[in-house]
């Protein structure tokens, strides 16, 4: 796996990947539309943060990779790489149960708080991608 170099993009299938944890500055990219949405990425090595039409999707502590980011009604899948062990919150709905897997690891159920967030922590090992499901 590798780090996305454009900061974000479409890859076509309805995901989108995003996120350099590379990057000793700040980089983001605003306005960047894929099906009538718009992206806004904030990215390096510090935090990864991603929002879709001005509400907030993703965010991650130290900064990650994410690839093949879908997300609907009933949830969201990606895989994501680090080069340390990361929390990542995530903007769902709010105070509903979510079913979280790791991998083939099935973390039982996640309720959001009243914001709509859920948070996991990851451990990671650099380069390698670990993919997350988090179901209704």
């Amino acid at each position: 796996m590798s780090v996305v170099t454009e900061l974000i993009v479409n890859e076509g299938n309805g995901c989108i990947s995003f996120g350099n944890y590379e990057l000793g500055a700040k980089k983001k990219l605003d306005n960047y539309e894929v099906g009538g949405n718009l992206y806004k990425v904030k990215t390096y090595c510090d935090i990864t943060k991603l929002e879709k039409n001005g509400l907030f999707l993703y965010e991650s502590v130290p900064g990650t990779a994410v690839h093949q980011f879908a997300m609907d009604e009933t949830g969201v899948v990606f895989t994501v790489e680090a080069a340390n062990d990361c929390q990542i919150t995530l903007g769902l709905e709010e105070n509903q149960e979510y079913m979280v897997m790791v991998d083939d690891e099935d973390l039982g159920p996640m309720i959001t708080n009243m914001g709509g967030k859920l948070s996991l922590s990851l451990e990671v090992e650099s380069g390698v991608g670990r993919t997350v499901r988090v179901k209704k």
